[in-house]
């Protein structure tokens, strides 16, 4: 214990000597600390659970008493807002009024009708969507719900309140808003904010004045303040005949009951666990040069102690308290300033910036084992110095001579073992989830970490032909391996680890854009009422025609069975793509005419149009069309679910299974994503019954916005009141990977060049006789800065290269569980073929761009002026 004690001040006096040195190292160490700690910190304040939302959702009710969307009995998460049915039981209907529910609670409840859906109001650029809620917040039971920040709650049927993000679109505090598709004018009287989701954009009316729920229909909600809590037992009651509730009791004190609870990522510890060894590794590896700095300018202090009897293994003591020293210290301050700007941003309402926020918590176990981490890796870095400097020649020391660094003989054996584990691991990890994948990796990282030495070595072997700056750079990069090889191994993973990510992102992108599916070209415009009559169906028609005068509109048709329930068709790929998920289309298909056709394929095809009129689909997509033959599977839809929570399907139906149409193939105006065109003549030749119900704008006559849909939606309901109406501009594929790709390259460049020039900064140290020696003879400072260049770009040349083969095997294996479906398989190579599209501007930026830009800068900001001192060793 006194020899740690002694060897800590010892430290501690070298750290405050080297003040640069020590301020490099903290910041390597208690950066990554001090973002992590502020990240958790905020993600879980910001994370709100059930108990700290019950406030917000139920204000002082004892519940929330939901109708669920299917009879019977239903399955509910804790707070009653994620269901599943029982589609077998034989329960009782469910309720729809609210002396039925309360027959189920009991005597002496209360009720307040909460009812939540959306509504078009009048936008400042147009109609617009937005969400609203059906309350009084007069009442007692709504206290907590809002905060009031200005004006009033609602008093009249003809008031409304709005959140701050609406005072910008088109409402202001004490003028009237057009709200519902009726343009009922209501007057804003207040504005009010949400505890939690600070950035919402909402509207709150008295109930029956937004939504205009009555008492049965589905979405009808209710607070509740009951005589006594509402238990479990009262829950599952409840649940039995199609009821979800949000109980104050049940979520305050959870019974022993097997609650539905959202599918959690059971990979999560493996990632977390991985980041934390990722960052592990690359804080080593990036401080490590950096403790060796101190070793160098220790080491004549370090032999003297040597001289005077003190022992290896104190001698590591005393590097490895540098470690301690630093590391522990960046450790502590990172955490002390990660959680104090964290509770900062908490105290100011970041939830203003990040949407969400709750009370403050600080999580304090996962921040002290990153805080223990980060000290640990300080302690990791300094180790390689430590072994060092036990072994270092103490009278070459003392005698100002150098000495030479060898390699350990089982380095590159183990190496190769590592490596060599962690390709075939990769292989085996890709029917599994892609964090195995990277786990992997992991494996076959450190194999590289360990052969980072011997590829130094080769590589500098390789620069014999070189000029003669570049050639003495990567001799002496060579012969300090023990410097080189850190820092390459640090540029490599980081690179590694930005390709492979670069990879699986764009490849998973890709296949993302590939599946897409549009059945028109975007910029149209579809226009469907599938439950009008002819009657009305024509006064449509021709409001759509006043509406958009001279523009071209083209006629659809929509499926219907015998009984006149709509259908919509399946298409599954052949026999030969069976396993193919990206090949698969649900939706309605286009059904028309010549006219749609040409809609479709963005101009006229005269052997598609006679095959069309002949009663064959004109398909788009080779891989759906087997023998000529197009599969379809008709679907007759019963029930629709809002919210997308679930869809019952009706199967009572004498429509076949499987419809084989006659086929022919064609090219589209969007071939990627364009399906197929059905003719009339083939879906009523399978029993269907088709009605033109649909009306295309063709985007080369007429393109219309978004917004601009939405008000000829507005026009078309006050025309047909009470009509399924759906109108949409369709937009194609809106996917966007630049910010993805920017943030990985901001990434690598930060990785990199740190990683490059803090080993640089030790070579131009070490190299200050060599330097010096070449002024003594007459070499020019562009020459000793063209030799400190050469030390950047061998570094880092050296490790984007490695990284990048390394990296570019790991992303193709992630490629395989993000595309391909993979679970249940258990070949060696899962069946498929996954989407692979590489970014190249992204992989030459970090191959060729950065070893560049790293060169550049090294000789540009290089002293290359040297005094000349006398040439020793």
């Amino acid at each position: 214990m006194s020899a740690l004690l002694a060897a800590l001040r010892i430290s501690r006096r070298d750290a405050l000597r080297a003040g640069g040195r020590s301020a490099l190292i903290m910041l390597m160490i208690g950066l990554p600390v001090l973002v992590i700690t502020g990240f958790l910190t905020l993600v879980e304040t910001a994370d709100i659970n059930p108990r700290e939302g019950l406030g917000a959702e139920l204000g002082t009710a004892d519940a929330l008493i939901r109708i669920a969307s299917v009879q019977g009995e239903v399955r509910q998460d804790i707070r009653g807002r994620m269901w599943s049915s029982n589609e077998a039981s034989s329960g009782p209907a469910r309720p729809r009024t609210q002396a039925e529910v309360g027959d189920l609670l009991g005597p002496g409840v209360r009720f307040l009708p909460a009812n939540e859906g959306s509504v078009d109001y009048l936008a400042a650029d147009g109609r617009d969507h937005v969400s609203a809620l059906e309350v009084d917040l007069r009442d007692p039971l709504t206290a907590g719900m809002y905060r009031l920040v200005e004006g009033r709650f609602p008093a009249s049927a003809q008031e409304i309140v709005v959140t701050p993000e609406l005072l910008g679109r088109g409402a202001r505090l004490g003028a009237p808003l057009e709200v519902t598709r009726d343009r009922k004018p209501m007057r804003v009287v207040g504005v009010i904010e949400h505890p939690h989701r600070t950035r919402a954009t909402e509207i709150v009316g008295l109930p029956g004045t937004l939504l205009f729920a009555q008492p049965g229909t589905q979405g009808t909600n209710w607070l509740v303040d009951t005589p006594g809590p509402v238990t479990g037992a009262v829950v599952q009651r409840l649940n039995a005949v199609g009821l979800l509730v949000q109980s104050r009791a049940v979520i305050e004190n959870p019974p022993d009951r097997d609650w539905l609870t959202p599918s959690g990522n059971e990979n999560r510890p493996v990632a977390i666990g991985l980041a934390g060894v990722m960052i592990v590794l690359e804080v080593v590896l990036l401080a490590g040069p950096a403790f060796a700095v101190g070793l160098r300018r220790r080491r004549r202090e370090l032999a003297l102690i040597a001289a005077q009897g003190g022992s290896p293994r104190q001698l590591r003591l005393i590097v490895l308290a540098d470690g301690i020293v630093l590391g522990g210290g960046a450790a502590a301050l990172g955490l002390v300033l990660g959680v104090g700007l964290a509770s900062l941003s908490a105290a100011l309402e970041a939830g203003r910036l990040i949407g969400a926020i709750g009370p403050l918590e600080i999580p304090w176990l996962p921040i002290v084992g990153v805080t223990l981490l980060g000290a640990g890796s300080g302690v990791v870095a300094a180790l390689v110095p430590a072994v060092q400097a036990a072994r270092q020649d103490v009278a070459a020391v003392l005698g100002e001579r150098r000495s030479m660094v060898r390699d350990r003989v089982g380095r590159p054996v183990l190496g190769l073992i590592l490596l060599a584990a962690g390709v075939a691991a990769t292989v085996l990890s890709i029917r599994y989830d892609v964090v195995w994948v990277f786990a992997a990796a992991v494996l076959t990282q450190f194999g590289l970490v360990a052969l980072a030495p011997r590829l130094v070595r080769s590589a500098a072997a390789l620069a014999a032909r070189l000029p003669l700056p570049f050639r003495l750079a990567a001799r002496d990069a060579s012969r300090h391996r023990g410097r080189t090889a850190s820092a390459v191994a640090a540029v490599m993973t980081a690179t590694a680890t930005v390709v492979a990510a670069g990879i699986a992102v764009n490849s998973n992108f890709a296949q993302n854009r590939d599946a897409f599916q549009a059945v028109v070209p975007a910029g149209s415009t579809t226009i469907e009422a599938g439950d009008l009559d002819d009657d009305r169906w024509a006064t449509l028609r021709a409001t759509v025609g006043r509406v958009l005068p001279g523009v071209p509109l083209v006629e659809a048709a929509v499926l219907k069975d015998t009984r006149g329930a709509s259908v919509w068709m399946e298409i599954r790929p052949t026999a030969e793509n069976a396993e193919d998920e990206r090949r698969r289309f649900y939706g309605n298909l286009p059904i028309g005419d010549e006219r749609l056709l040409t809609l479709v394929q963005g101009r006229r095809d005269p052997v598609a149009a006679a095959a069309l009129a002949s009663g064959k689909a004109v398909v788009f997509d080779p891989r759906l069309v087997r023998d000529g033959k197009l599969t379809l599977n008709p679907v007759v839809t019963a029930t629709a679910v809002p919210s997308g929570e679930a869809v019952v399907f009706d199967d009572e139906t004498a429509i076949p299974r499987n419809i084989v149409v006659p086929a022919v193939l064609a090219r589209a105006a969007d071939p990627r994503h364009a399906v197929a065109v059905l003719p009339i003549a083939a879906v009523r030749n399978a029993g269907l019954k088709t009605e033109p119900r649909v009306l295309y704008v063709d985007p080369a006559a007429r393109r219309l916005t978004e917004r601009q849909g939405v008000t000829l939606e507005w026009e078309l309901a006050a025309v047909v009141p009470g009509a399924d109406l759906y109108v949409a501009v369709e937009r194609g594929f809106q996917g966007d990977i630049v910010p993805e790709m920017w943030l990985l390259l901001g990434a690598a460049v930060i990785l990199v060049l740190g990683g490059t020039f803090v080993a640089t900064g030790l070579a131009a140290a070490d190299m200050r006789p060599d330097l010096t020696t070449m002024a003594a003879v007459g070499a020019p400072p562009g020459t000793r800065r063209l030799v400190v260049a050469g030390q950047a770009g061998f570094i880092a040349g050296l490790g984007v290269l490695i990284g990048a083969v390394a990296g570019a095997v790991t992303g193709v294996a992630a490629t395989w569980p993000m595309t391909v479906r993979t679970h249940g398989v258990f070949s060696f190579l899962p069946p498929g073929v996954p989407t692979v599209e590489i970014p190249w501007l992204l992989l030459a930026a970090v191959v060729i761009g950065l070893p560049v830009l790293a060169a550049l800068l090294a000789g540009a900001f290089t002293r290359a002026r040297v005094t000349l001192t006398r040439r020793t060793g």
